[in-house]
């Protein structure tokens, strides 16, 4: 008996992954700052605003003008305030962006900024990342919604890719079955799509070939590592070179008659 498929769990709203204790904590004070700045500033201006026609009134100035200072006074002072919480709330409004459109979730591997680590904690202000050192980043929301963000990790598999040169006077196919031999013999990867070998570039010392595999995200770093060390002992004991850039140079030094007195002098250059 087929059993009856379970309904898909409904979305969270997205304000239930904020962490409100952790909010209210750090920004308890400075809010609550603000709305005592707020509300005596309010109460600042009702009482100037009732003053002034009365002192223009005794110095015989027209109510208007004194009207239009007091318009002015309280214009520059609220610009002056825009202007010092613009990239405060520059940063609010870029956490309000992360939070909803969720282009990455806490967990996930990350690239932003120019940085690359796991995504920690989403602030209001920052967003917190832990790179592979186990250093944490903290990262301004502008910063991150003004540039590209990759998810390393947002589907469940990633592609591991190798560029491996080898020589022109080896054979293509033994380092094809070679590589590909060492690919199915690690369990980690995956099958489906299949490991393949191809030829990428005919380069000025190599013949470049992609060595490209599927793997699980989790496991993409410890199996590309594996991969390069496995494929430089393989190809050792197939006895196919994997060359390098390398430059002859021949020094003639010459005596005072102009003559030779040293040739031949060989030196390689390894970059």
């Amino acid at each position: 008996m087929i059993a009856a498929a379970r309904p898909a769990p409904a979305a969270t709203p997205w304000f239930h992954s904020l962490n409100w204790e952790r909010l209210l904590e750090t920004y308890g004070v400075p809010l609550l700052a603000a709305i005592v700045v707020l509300l005596v500033g309010l109460w600042v201006a009702r009482r100037l605003s009732n003053a002034m026609p009365r002192a223009t009134a005794r110095m015989g100035v027209d109510p208007m003008l004194g009207s239009f200072l007091l318009l002015a006074v309280l214009g520059t002072a609220g610009l002056a305030v825009g202007l010092a919480l613009k990239d405060s709330l520059s940063n609010i409004a870029s956490g309000v962006m992360l939070v909803t459109l969720r282009p990455f979730r806490v967990g996930d591997v990350v690239t932003v900024a120019g940085q690359t680590g796991t995504v920690r904690e989403v602030r209001i202000f920052q967003t917190v990342i832990t790179g592979a050192d186990n250093q944490h980043t903290t990262i301004p929301n502008t910063l991150i919604t003004a540039a590209p963000i990759i998810n390393l990790t947002a589907e469940p598999t990633r592609r591991v890719e190798l560029v491996i040169g080898i020589g022109y006077e080896d054979n293509i196919q033994l380092a094809r079955d070679t590589a590909l031999a060492l690919m199915k013999a690690d369990p980690r990867v995956l099958q489906t799509p299949a490991p393949d070998v191809v030829v990428y570039e005919l380069g000025a010392h190599a013949i470049n070939l992609g060595i490209r595999c599927y793997v699980k995200s989790a496991d993409w770093f410890g199996t590309k590592v594996t991969l390069l060390e496995q494929l430089k002992l393989g190809y050792d004991k197939a006895g196919i070179n994997i060359p390098y850039p390398q430059q002859d140079m021949h020094l003639y030094l010459h005596g005072k008659d102009g003559g030779v007195i040293e040739a031949d002098a060989l030196v390689r250059d390894k970059p």
